[in-house]
């Protein structure tokens, strides 16, 4: 079974036993979840062992990772509808306001060739966007919403794309103040929350407060899901100190949750972290965040460039967005300002498909450092109009 070729997932649901699955109950198969790093963005081996072993690069396990979780879930509800139909329906279903990502793929193929398309797209953008870095925290990381979102829609409840929205961002609201409650920042965790303060999921709105998003949060697995993503961002320098060791009890009663729970996430990070210290290549970095700001921002700079005439165009019919990149240039934007810019710019990524990005869970942490790079790699011409568009 090879996940870069097709047809593998027909080959893989006839290795996969439903008896293994049903005899799993839910808690435990998430425990063997992050055992295998899907949670934490660093998939080192397959959930369950349920495929031999075999050389698989970490983008395959992730994707047998993320197919199997789908399955769980569904054989747990047991719907009548069948399993790739259903998984495709639920992706058109989430996927409405990032259609220009899934467009191209929507339509007469078959089924399961779609399904292979969609989760190809779904974890690597742009010749391996997603790269041994923390960048695994934001975008791998998150992939356990989209399981959280299709349990959901197996039982057929209202609002689901609606649900995966405010869940993606009630965990981004309660990351960053994890690491907003560091009395010590270093320069690189600034830059860390500077990113996630100047980010706008949607246009004209903004991350809910701490408590609107801890409210969000109800059901047993969302809440053992938000305690490993603080453990990870805790860990960034490597040790969960005292402080943060403090937000997580504060998480807990919020969450209502036992002492035990929040204990065994700590032991798990830090246990996951040991043991595959060799396989996962960011824990090198002496600083997790100084890996993602600096990553983030060769992301990002390779994107502008592989785009420039393409972005060139776009911009030139948008004087106000040029307006605001060349006053971005001189001083801070104000925030209603960085909410126009923001807002045109995701429009213009509508129309370029490999810009898509900003639209995944985690992509538009990078908005702000788009806006910064702009000036920078775009071309002369750019700049001309830039200030022409000034006078």
């Amino acid at each position: 079974m090879n996940p870069s070729a097709n047809g593998w997932i027909k080959k893989l649901l006839n290795q996969v036993s439903e008896t293994k699955y049903s005899e799993t109950d839910n808690n435990e198969f998430y425990n063997r979840l992050k055992q295998a790093g899907f949670i934490y963005g660093s998939n080192i081996k397959v959930v369950l062992d349920i495929v031999k072993p075999f050389d698989f690069t970490e983008e395959e396990r992730c994707k047998i990772n993320l197919l199997l979780s789908f399955y769980f879930i569904y054989v747990k509800e047991n719907p009548d509808d069948d399993f790739i139909e259903s998984l495709i329906l639920y992706y058109k279903t989430i996927s409405d306001q990032k259609r220009s990502f899934f467009e191209e793929l929507f339509g007469n193929k078959k089924s399961d060739y779609l399904l292979e398309q969609v989760i190809h797209k779904r974890i690597h953008i742009d010749d391996n966007f997603i790269s041994k870095s923390f960048n695994y925290f934001l975008i791998n990381a998150l992939l356990f919403v989209d399981i959280l979102g299709y349990h959901r829609f197996l039982k057929n409840e209202k609002g689901v794309k609606s649900y995966v929205t405010n869940l993606e961002s009630a965990l981004e609201t309660i990351v960053f103040s994890v690491i907003d409650n560091k009395s010590e920042k270093s320069e690189y965790d600034e830059n860390l929350i500077k990113l996630f303060e100047s980010s706008i999921r949607h246009k004209n709105s903004e991350l809910p407060t701490y408590e609107k998003a801890v409210s969000f949060i109800h059901e047993p697995l969302e809440k053992l899901y938000v305690i490993d993503l603080v453990c990870m961002a805790s860990w960034t320098d490597k040790v969960i100190d005292m402080e943060e060791r403090e937000f997580l009890v504060r998480l807990k009663d919020d969450l209502n949750l036992d002492s035990a729970s929040v204990a065994q996430s700590v032991n798990d990070i830090n246990l996951f972290y040991d043991e595959h210290k060799d396989d996962v290549a960011f824990l090198s970095s002496k600083n997790l965040a100084q890996s993602f700001y600096d990553n983030s921002s060769k992301i990002v700079s390779k994107l502008i460039t592989r785009n420039s005439k393409r972005l060139i165009k776009e911009l030139s019919e948008s004087k106000e967005a040029m307006y605001l990149l060349a006053q971005s240039t001189t001083r801070n934007l104000t925030d209603e300002e960085q909410k126009k810019i923001q807002s045109q710019l995701m429009d213009i990524f509508k129309s370029i498909p490999s810009l898509a990005i900003f639209m995944l869970p985690g992509g538009m942490l990078l908005l702000p450092l788009f806006v910064k790079f702009i000036p920078k790699l775009l071309p002369s011409a750019f700049d001309e109009n830039r200030i022409e568009d000034k006078k």
